[in-house]
């Protein structure tokens, strides 16, 4: 199967056709579009490509309802009426904020402004000044210059640390507005992070968010990235914070999956050998995430995250049908790790799914034995 793994790199490296894969005897082959021996995920009720919404991981259609009438409109209003209605601990609050932070950086990325022209995102810009003592708008206007900082500027550089310095001060000016929130104190993480923080300054506004909502998922994810290596841990601290988290987990939380995360923040630079991800650390965190997200309460918003992340190890490491059990609840929505980090998650989540179901047919699975 390594040969597998080959194709793939060369799949997300650089091919744009739509990945088609057939299935015969056990092995994957990739073969042109409209073969007749070719696994169609379609067959399994699965969401086009071109559909495939990249703005979430799970559905919120609350959130998407408002965030439509907002970019239609140019109107904030419903979405300081719907932050203004959600509970402040919990994970729900926290993607609200960043996918409003984030629709505003996406409008101004497309569109700059300029002679006679208003620049994207104005609405947020309305929002902070008609309404500057509102808690939700403070804490959207800091995430959304952490977003601008890490999509317009260079870690290091003095522009970076101009526009992190500023979301620093609207992280303050949040936080202020809302004492019991830990939304801002989030937010800060990423600061940290992009700034560099000593550890002892980290670990003091970890402190902050542990007092506000010990068991926040996002949270932790958020703070992971500056334990890692490629920041400002290594691989035995991030791993130490994971599993740390995970062990402390509540019932029904989804913090047993933390080392999952890890693991993937830390993957070897070649790691396409099917050997890696059936080893035992690997093999440990996956378990920890597949009880996390079967034990979580059904509306808990972050167990899409886990499921996404879940879908990519399953599939690398031929778990075939445990893939499609992931498939069948998280399709539709690709808004989420590891697709995220490329330049069209949806076509890199159309290529996992492609593989999933090829392999699932490959090994006896059809549509009548999809799980559900």
């Amino acid at each position: 199967m390594e040969i597998l793994w080959v194709l793939l790199a060369l799949v997300l490296f650089g091919f744009v056709l739509l990945p088609v894969f057939r299935r015969r005897r056990g092995m994957i082959e990739q073969v042109p579009p409209g073969h007749p021996d070719a696994a169609d995920p379609a067959h399994y009720g699965f969401v086009r490509e071109e559909e495939l919404d990249i703005r979430m991981p799970g559905p919120d259609q609350d959130l998407l309802d408002v965030l439509d009438l907002v970019q239609r409109t140019g109107d904030y209003r419903a979405a300081e009426q719907l932050l203004a209605g959600t509970e402040a601990t919990g994970e729900r609050r926290w993607q609200r904020v960043q996918a409003f932070a984030g629709a505003a950086a996406l409008e101004l990325q497309q569109r700059p402004g300029g002679v006679g022209e208003t620049p994207g995102g104005q609405w947020l810009r309305v929002w902070r000044a008609e309404h500057p003592k509102d808690a939700g708008g403070a804490a959207v206007h800091a995430e959304f210059l952490v977003q601008q900082a890490w999509r317009t500027s260079t870690p290091g550089t003095d522009e970076f640390r101009i526009i992190m310095e500023e979301a620093r001060a609207a992280c303050g000016d949040a936080a202020l507005l809302a004492p019991g929130d830990p939304v801002p104190y989030i937010v800060e993480l990423s600061v940290a992070r992009g700034l560099g923080y000593e550890r002892a300054e980290f670990e003091q506004l970890w402190l902050k968010i542990l007092d506000r909502d010990p068991a926040h998922m996002g949270a932790h994810l958020a703070a992971l990235h500056y334990w890692c290596e490629k920041w400002h841990g290594s691989r035995e601290l991030a791993y130490s914070f994971a599993e740390a988290a995970a062990a402390r987990a509540p019932r029904g939380s989804l913090l047993a999956a933390m080392p999952l995360f890890a693991v993937f923040e830390h993957l070897p630079e070649v790691n396409l050998v099917g050997s890696f991800h059936r080893s035992e650390v690997v093999t440990k965190a996956v378990h920890g995430a597949l009880h996390a997200v079967h034990s979580a309460r059904p509306d808990d918003p972050m167990t899409a995250h886990v499921r996404h992340l879940l879908l990519f190890f399953l599939v690398r490491g031929e778990r075939w049908s445990e893939a499609m059990d992931q498939l069948v609840r998280i399709d539709g929505h690709v808004g989420a790790l590891p697709w995220t980090l490329s330049a069209d998650p949806a076509v890199e989540f159309a290529v996992y799914r492609a593989l999933a179901v090829a392999g699932y047919e490959a090994n006896g699975g059809s549509p009548a034995t999809l799980p559900h």
